[in-house]
Order: C-alpha cells, then sequence, then structure tokens
C-alpha cells in the first residue's frame, strides 16, 4: 500500500512538474531550409545578370527591389511559422500527456486513500458492537433498578390479613409506580459529561468516553439524541464522510445562543461552518435520492436543537464551544447547511 502510495505521489509529481524547453529537430530543420533558401535565392541574384531598365538607365527600381525582398524572405517567413505551429502542437500534445498522467495519479491515490479507510471499517465496527453492548447493559441495568424497586415495595408493605378491597388497592400501588419511567429518577445528566459522550469514544481503549456515553445513555433525551447521532454518523461513513475529517469555521457561542432562541438568517449563518464541497455535494446527494438518509438526518437535527434550547440556558460560554467541537455538533452543522436549517 506504501509503494503504491510513493509511486503514485511520483506519477503526480513527474506529471505536475514543467519540462525544460529545448532545441528540438523541428527548429533544426527549419533553420537548414532557412539557410539554404537564403544561400539559393542568393546564389541566383549574384550570378543571373539582372535586365537594364527602360530608356538604358540604371536606376533604382523601388517595386523590384521589394518584390525581390518578399521573393528572399517569405519563404523563410514560411517555413518558421510553420516550425512554430509544429512547436505549438507538441507543446499540447506533452501537456495533455502531463494532465493525463496527473488524472491517472490523483485516481491511483483516491483509490489507494478508499482502500485504506475501507481498513479501517473493522474498528469502526468494533466501536459500533461496543455501543451496542453499553447500550444492552444501560437496558439490564434499567431493568435491574425496576426489580429493585418492586421487591423494596413488597417488603415495606406490611402483612395483610385476609385479602379486603382496600388490600386490593394496596396491591395497585405497585403497578402506578411501575408507571413511572426509570428514568424519571435518574438524576439530569451533567454538561461536561454529556458534551463528552457526543463525542463518542476515540478508540475502542477510550474508557473515560465509554464512561461518559455509559452515563448520558441512562438520561431518556440524552439516550435519544445519541441514538441519532449515531445512526446518523453511521450513514454518512457510507460515503466516506467522516467527522474527524472536518475542519469547520468555527462559530461564536452568541451565534449558538441566538440559534438556540429561534433566530435564523444572516445572524446564524456562521454556524454552517463545513467548507468541505465534496463532503456537503455527497450529503445533498443522499438527502435528495434515500429516503432513510433524509428521515434519519430530519430526526437528527430535532433531537440537536431540543437538547440546544435547553443546554443553552445554563451553560457557559465556555461549554457551548466544547459542545460545538465534538462530532456531533459536526454533523450538526454539516447536515443542517445542507437542509438550510440556518436560513
Amino acid at each position: 500500500m506504501a509503494a503504491r502510495d510513493d509511486k503514485a505521489e511520483s506519477d503526480l509529481t513527474a506529471a505536475t512538474r514543467p519540462e525544460e524547453p529545448r532545441f528540438t529537430g523541428t527548429e533544426v530543420i527549419a533553420l537548414v531550409l532557412s539557410l539554404g533558401w537564403l544561400a539559393a535565392a542568393g546564389a541566383f541574384f549574384m550570378f543571373v545578370p539582372s535586365e537594364p531598365l527602360e530608356g538604358g538607365s540604371a536606376g533604382f527600381d523601388s517595386l523590384r527591389f521589394v518584390m525581390t525582398l518578399m521573393a528572399v524572405f517569405l519563404p523563410v517567413a514560411m517555413i518558421w511559422v510553420a516550425a512554430a505551429a509544429a512547436r505549438s502542437a507538441r507543446i499540447v500534445r506533452e501537456e495533455s500527456r502531463r494532465l493525463q498522467v496527473a488524472i491517472d495519479a490523483m485516481r491511483k491515490t483516491y483509490v489507494a486513500d478508499r482502500q485504506a479507510r475501507g481498513s479501517a471499517v473493522p474498528s469502526q465496527s468494533s466501536v459500533e458492537r461496543k455501543l451496542n453492548e453499553i447500550a444492552r447493559s444501560a437496558q439490564k441495568t434499567e431493568s435491574a433498578l425496576a426489580t429493585f424497586a418492586t421487591s423494596r415495595t413488597a417488603v415495606a408493605r406490611p402483612p395483610a390479613n385476609p385479602p379486603s378491597p382496600p388490600t386490593a388497592a394496596a396491591d395497585d400501588q405497585p403497578t402506578l409506580a411501575l408507571g413511572t419511567p426509570v428514568e424519571d429518577s435518574i438524576p439530569p445528566i451533567d454538561r461536561s459529561v454529556l458534551i463528552r459522550a457526543l463525542n463518542f469514544p476515540d478508540t475502542d481503549k477510550d474508557e473515560e468516553g465509554f464512561a461518559a456515553l455509559r452515563r448520558a445513555l441512562r438520561d431518556r433525551k440524552a439516550k435519544l439524541l445519541i441514538q441519532a447521532a449515531q445512526d446518523i454518523l453511521t450513514l454518512l461513513s457510507h460515503d466516506g464522510i467522516y467527522m474527524d475529517d472536518m475542519r469547520p469555521d468555527r462559530a461564536r457561542p452568541e451565534v449558538w445562543r441566538r440559534f438556540a432562541k429561534g433566530e435564523r438568517g444572516r445572524s446564524v449563518a456562521a454556524m454552517g461552518g463545513i467548507r468541505d464541497r465534496s463532503s456537503l455535494a455527497l450529503t445533498a446527494g443522499r438527502m435528495r435520492e434515500d429516503t432513510i438518509f433524509r428521515d434519519a438526518a430530519h430526526h437528527f437535527l430535532r433531537k440537536f436543537d431540543q437538547m440546544l434550547v435547553e443546554f443553552e440556558t445554563d451553560a457557559t460560554d465556555e461549554e457551548i464551544d466544547d459542545l460545538a467541537k465534538t462530532r456531533t455538533a459536526r454533523a450538526f452543522m454539516l447536515l443542517g447547511r445542507v437542509t438550510g436549517a440556518f436560513d
């Protein structure tokens, strides 16, 4: 793979390096023909006697002089025009060849890059498997918490005598308690943990990232946003679009606050700081042609917008700036610009 990349780079360098001008065979032939013609014309006018002018005078005839110059130098001029045309044609052919070599080198580099990205898919898949395992463990934890709450309710209830209507009402109480979602009993997630979770783990050994993700998945709203972000990031990766490759223009925290408060237009246009034309074009094409991708994108944009409205209320400028650096926020900026969410 490295040797292939080096070869493609050398081809591209050779193709873009301008060639040194040189005196080719065309110019040599033109020079020889010019000298030969000048020698023949000189010999002709030297050895062929000129006729005397009418009236016997030997005065200067301007018309004959002009015709003589044209007869001598016009063929020379035509020879060098032909030589210049041949040189131009050669230059065009060489430029076409260099352009073709450059295109081939760029194509080889692109294929090598795609293959390198393809080799990185297993690690991405391992991270996704790890995320799924965390989600399953979170569900098991929620089930365990619900079982524990039910057991405590049963132990706390005093022993009952023969069944009676009040006892039946008491028996209905655990069902009422179980009707309350487990997530509502969990305290709100800390903003720093949410920011770390929205950036997702960097590798399968990022213990801090997985810990934050595990904590965020226990929060109902954060869990929905993370699942939506995971879905859209996976769909984007199918087209070779990765948030780590994005270098968006950073918008100031007050711009994010304006957007969270409902402003649209030029005042929040800086949020669409993604400038990668290929990523924008590919994403726009998927939005037009892929219904599943379009639905997932709109769902993700809604969840992120809802989170941002609540997040901005108590967040500091530094926390908003950290949020804007996450992979999830970059996906929001990309999709928001493609869908016109900032207009």
